[in-house]
């Protein structure tokens, strides 16, 4: 479905100085945006370690042209770039892996999200350091700036706790890692991606206070918050899947993961003992080869290479061990091409992906939907910038469902009780708030 209203082309910019806390300005921004049924904040929280940082924060607002689909996506979405320049904001969920690679989900979800959202907004927000730069078609800039710097913000404040309930008990996960372990010894997998549902029913809350509340406890380099009517995403994502800078791709998957301390020496030591991990290492490798394998599948030959390998990179929770991909695009590749020839993303998989995808629906007992997805944006230049929706809530205000996820990387040498410990440190912030 597409939908037009006004202008999608957003001709207008015009720049003002942030005079007050960058922090409070952008949630001041978010906040703001509330009056819109469909929002797209993305934001980088102001890590500047990364390699190939790019945005730092984009607020896209209201809609100008959209595209909702659930089938033929990948064929949409290239159509629905093809007819509009300017900026595009969307997601995709995992569930699209089904029409690239002809598999079947049995396993039901509650969520429900459309496969593929992506929209032209009616007004754009770009913050370069203490400057921001407003684009709109509907309301002057000027009164924009004005009416943000105007909101009130609200102490966090989240509905009263609610009962989190788990898909999958700790004695079936437990059983279900020693049955991927089995199917690596059979041959089928070298690695698998295993993951759960913590689920909250008749759950009322204000999601954006939620958000809140997670990018103060876990802010990450690929935070993002997504409203579509009543359905919304908070993401506290650490990774990036897939961005595009000129005719060179990159991804950047994360495998390995260890808990910080207060404690500098031990802080310390405990990034060193991540970064010697033969386990973690044999993880890492496995997936950066799934990965230059994806990236291949769009490049010119010879320039997949591998920029980084074994980095660690540290937030407020966990250290975790990230390596780089990049490769030279072919001519002929289309951005909606090397997005699909790289989905869903192997960190979230496993490797050989096919079969590790087959036997994730066998062993899940839930859909993953945006979950192992993907969001983020295409720029008028055509590049774009994808992370992984990893560390986040789902929530269906109108079902009163909210809904996170987590996993790991399930190897010959994984423990069962090491890898149960892994996801419930993963979900830690977001158990936390709730």
């Amino acid at each position: 479905m597409i939908h037009t209203s006004g202008n999608s082309d957003l001709k207008r910019v015009a720049a003002f100085f942030i005079p007050s806390d960058i922090k409070i300005f952008k949630q001041k921004a978010v906040q703001w945006a509330q009056q819109y049924k469909v929002v797209c904040a993305l934001d980088n929280n102001q890590y500047t370690n990364h390699l190939h940082q790019q945005q730092e924060f984009l607020l896209a607002a209201g809609v100008a042209k959209e595209i909702v689909v659930s089938e033929n996506c990948f064929q949409s979405l290239q159509k629905f770039i093809e007819e509009n320049d300017g900026w595009k904001f969307g997601y995709i969920s995992y569930d699209v892996k089904n029409e690239i690679e002809k598999l079947q989900s049995k396993n039901s979800s509650q969520l429900n999200f459309p496969l593929l959202h992506f929209f032209i907004p009616e007004i754009l927000i770009q913050l370069k350091g203490n400057e921001v730069e407003i684009s709109s078609n509907e309301k002057q800039e000027e009164k924009i700036f004005d009416e943000i710097n105007a909101i009130t913000l609200s102490g966090y404040h989240v509905s009263t706790s609610p009962q989190v309930k788990r898909r999958m008990n700790e004695k079936d996960y437990l059983r279900k890692v020693e049955e991927v372990k089995e199917f690596i010894r059979q041959g089928d997998v070298y690695e698998l991606n295993l993951c759960q549902e913590f689920y909250c029913e008749n759950y009322l809350c204000n999601p954006l206070q939620l958000f809140f509340q997670l990018n103060e406890k876990s802010p990450a380099p690929f935070s993002a918050f997504y409203k579509l009517n009543e359905k919304f995403l908070l993401c506290a994502s650490p990774e990036r899947f897939l961005s595009k800078e000129g005719n060179k791709i990159f991804s950047q998957p994360i495998k390995g993961t260890i808990k910080r301390s207060d404690d500098e020496s031990a802080d310390k030591n405990l990034r060193e003992q991540l970064f010697n991990s033969e386990k973690d290492r044999a993880e890492n490798v496995m997936i950066v080869d799934l990965v230059r394998n994806d990236l291949s599948r769009s490049c010119k030959p010879g320039t997949v290479t591998m920029e980084e390998l074994f980095g660690i990179y540290s937030y407020p929770r966990v250290h975790q061990m990230v390596s780089t991909v990049s490769g030279e695009l072919r001519t002929e590749i289309s951005v909606t091409d090397a997005i699909k020839n790289a989905f869903p993303m192997g960190s979230m998989t496993g490797a050989p992906k096919i079969r590790a995808m087959q036997l994730i629906d066998e062993l899940e007992n839930t859909k993953r939907g945006l979950f192992s997805g993907t969001v983020g944006y295409f720029s008028p230049e055509n590049n774009f910038d994808f992370n992984v929706v990893i560390r986040s809530i789902q929530y269906d205000a109108a079902k009163k469902y909210l809904s996170f996820s987590a996993g790991g990387a399930i190897t010959i040498d994984s423990d069962a009780q090491n890898e149960l410990e892994e996801v419930l440190l993963k979900t830690e912030a977001i158990r936390n708030i709730l």
